[in-house]
C-alpha cells in the first residue's frame, strides 16, 4: 500500500499471493510517499508461532535499516493474524525487496518449518 502521511493505505500497490508486480512511487523532497506493508500469518490448524525478521528494502534507509523483528502467534481458533509496518519510501529509484525470514512452530507438535522469501519491489 502507498499514500501520504495521513493515509499510507491510500493506494493498493501489490500482493505476494497471488504474486503481482510491485511498483512503488518514489519519494521526492517535496512529496514524501508513505507505505504500509501488511504481512499475513496463517494458522496451521493448531496454535502457530512465527519468529524471525522482516526487512523492507524500499523504506528510507533500505538494507542498512534494521529489520523488523517478528514474534506473532496465530491462535488455534484463528485462521489468520496480520502485522503492519509503515515507513517512508526511498528517494532513490531502483529494484528492492521485502525479505522474510521466519520459523513457524506448531505449539501442539513442536514441529518447526523455516519460511524464507523475497518479494521484488520496483521504486520509480
Amino acid at each position: 500500500m502507498s499514500g501520504d502521511r495521513d493515509n499510507p493505505d491510500q493506494d493498493f500497490v501489490c500482493q505476494s499471493d497471488p504474486r503481482s508486480d510491485c511498483v512503488m512511487p518514489v519519494s521526492r523532497p517535496e512529496a514524501q510517499v508513505f507505505s504500509d506493508v501488511h504481512v499475513y500469518y496463517h494458522g496451521a490448524g493448531a496454535e502457530t508461532t512465527y519468529v524471525g525478521s522482516l526487512n523492507i528494502g524500499f523504506f528510507r534507509g533500505g538494507a542498512e535499516s534494521p529489520s523488523t523483528q517478528t514474534n506473532i502467534t496465530v491462535q488455534k481458533t484463528e485462521s489468520i493474524t496480520n502485522q503492519s509496518v509503515a515507513g517512508i519510501v526511498t528517494e532513490t529509484p531502483g529494484n528492492y525487496a521485502v525479505a522474510f525470514s521466519f520459523v513457524a512452530t506448531s505449539t501442539d507438535t513442536g514441529k518447526s518449518v523455516p519460511i524464507r522469501d523475497q518479494v521484488p519491489v520496483v521504486v520509480k
